[in-house]
């Protein structure tokens, strides 16, 4: 089940973000509870140097585009490595120019370079969305259809393997990925099919697991299997119904959302150039006038 694990997310890989994230909230709660006591000022001392790195931080972002494109700083490190640091610095940038501006509004260059700031990184955090949704796991490869719908069928035909009630089992999950893949490819369409659609995973879910424990507690008690072997295959089962929907989810919404971030794509670099403007303007205002 390991080949498979890359269709859920392991609460265990979460530890890392989550506590990342954790601290730039509550660095800017602080700041944000604190913003009136003038602890910090944009034009001097600790503020002033606060908006200095997150610029530069800003700044450094262009690594990630420019390691995919020029092959001599392929020697810097993998893709995936830039990625992570791409997203970090894309999360601790914006903290430190908020910061920086001690959360007040100031001349129409510096709110102007702020909005773009924000915007930016708006849309940074929904495109790690969309990325997700089209790679197998978040620092994998890109993901194809066809490769899927293979591995699905591999979790079916391992899910009716020796499994008591393996048939009822099996032709459930094989009307839901029938169901799945029909999916409307417009935008449109697949935008009010896909909650539904996670809407009957879950319920499939739900009869399957309470039908896969309940026969697993039969044969346990016909076959005199102790409480550990007995929780152990309910656990295994889980744990493929669980991988082959989410696969299958995976695969219905794929073509939408590969659209979607393409889209995305598009609009983000040029967003972050204006950005880079804006804040040019915004760096040599204030230490011109």
């Amino acid at each position: 089940m390991s080949r498979f694990g890359h269709y859920a997310t392991r609460p265990l890989l979460r530890i890392v973000p989550m506590t990342f994230g954790a601290g730039l909230v509550g660095a800017l709660l602080i700041g944000w509870l604190n913003r009136d006591q003038e602890y910090l000022t944009p034009e001097s001392g600790l503020g002033y140097w606060l908006g200095i790195a997150g610029a530069s931080l800003m700044l450094l972002l262009l690594l990630y585009p420019l390691r995919k494109r020029l092959a001599w700083l392929r020697a810097l490190g993998s893709v995936t490595f830039w990625f992570r640091l791409h997203m970090a610095l894309g999360l601790l940038g914006p903290t430190l120019i908020l910061l920086h501006a001690n959360f007040k509004l100031g001349s129409l260059n510096s709110n102007v370079a702020m909005l773009a700031m924000l915007i930016v990184a708006t849309s940074g955090i929904f495109g790690r969305y969309l990325y997700s949704k089209i790679h197998l796991g978040l620092y994998g490869r890109k993901a194809q259809v066809r490769d899927i719908l293979a591995d699905i069928e591999i979790m079916k035909d391992a899910l009716g393997d020796g499994l008591p009630a393996g048939e009822r089992v099996v032709e459930q999950l094989s009307a839901f990925a029938t169901q799945a893949t029909g999916v409307p490819r417009n935008f449109l369409g697949a935008l009010c099919a896909l909650p539904g659609l996670e809407i009957r995973a879950r319920v499939i879910r739900y009869h399957l697991l309470s039908d896969v424990r309940s026969t697993i507690t039969a044969e346990a008690k016909r076959c005199g299997w102790s409480r550990r072997t007995r929780e152990q295959r309910i656990g295994t089962v889980a744990e493929l119904v669980e991988l082959h929907l989410a696969a299958v989810r995976k695969a219905a919404a794929f073509t939408f959302y590969e659209r979607l971030f393409g889209i995305w794509h598009v609009l983000h670099l040029p967003l972050f150039f204006i950005l880079v403007l804006a804040a040019v303007i915004h760096i040599v205002a204030a230490h011109l006038f």
